[in-house]
């Protein structure tokens, strides 16, 4: 079956918002007397907001009252941030006009909130060729389970087998694995040599990259 349809995963993928999560966490926790270091945030990277929180809150032994008011906050906190000093990855450009020259449908699948997803699309004035957009946050599983990349497949009427999925957390190459589409990863530099990257199709070091030769090779 022919590659015709690519799907990019947001944060840390297309902009540079994993060390603006981090500040945002950091901020709100240490309202609450808890203090996170680097090792510990990624050691949830690829969660959802609400997951991630309650990650914590159970690891601190946090009272749970506080947990939605708390997850309200670091979503607001890092919009603001990623909507005043958000940076794109490198590449971004580059591979959305790749695709779009080659008439592949695009979409985007991530844990974020959609008001977050919406706001840092607009942000980076991406909008235009993004023809599915969908957000794990209030389904019922989000990454590594597939639901999120299954239905933004469905909405651009592709099988997930002519879909190419492009993630750079370990959880979402799991997450587009078992939907069975065809997975790119660009992790971070700190995270290159991890040798779970394995069981991706392909492993990248920017977006720039990526060109003809490796869309053949797929």
């Amino acid at each position: 079956m022919n590659l015709d349809t690519v799907i990019f995963d947001m944060d840390g993928l297309l902009i540079d918002s994993e060390p603006l999560w981090n500040d945002a966490a950091f901020e709100i926790f240490k309202k609450l007397g808890v203090s996170l270091d680097k090792k510990q945030f990624s050691q949830t990277t690829g969660l959802r907001t609400r997951e991630f929180v309650s990650w914590w809150f159970n690891h601190f032994k946090l009272d749970h009252a506080n947990l939605e008011s708390a997850e309200a906050d670091i979503i607001n906190l890092v919009t603001y941030k990623i909507t005043s000093q958000g940076k794109p990855q490198p590449g971004v450009g580059h591979i959305l006009n790749f695709f779009i020259a080659r008439k592949f449908k695009i979409g985007i699948a991530s844990s974020s909130p959609i008001s977050l997803v919406n706001a840092t699309i607009d942000y980076l004035g991406i909008r235009a060729p993004i023809q599915a957009i969908k957000s794990a946050a209030e389904m019922e599983y989000g990454k590594p389970h597939p639901q999120v990349y299954l239905d933004c497949a469905t909405q651009l009427e592709s099988s997930p087998l002519q879909c190419i999925a492009f993630e750079d957390s370990f959880n979402g190459l799991l997450s587009a694995k078992a939907a069975r589409m065809t997975c790119i990863v660009v992790p971070a530099a700190s995270q290159f040599n991890d040798p779970r990257w394995s069981i991706a199709d392909m492993k990248i070091s920017s977006l720039l990259n990526f060109n003809e030769l490796l869309l053949n090779s797929l």
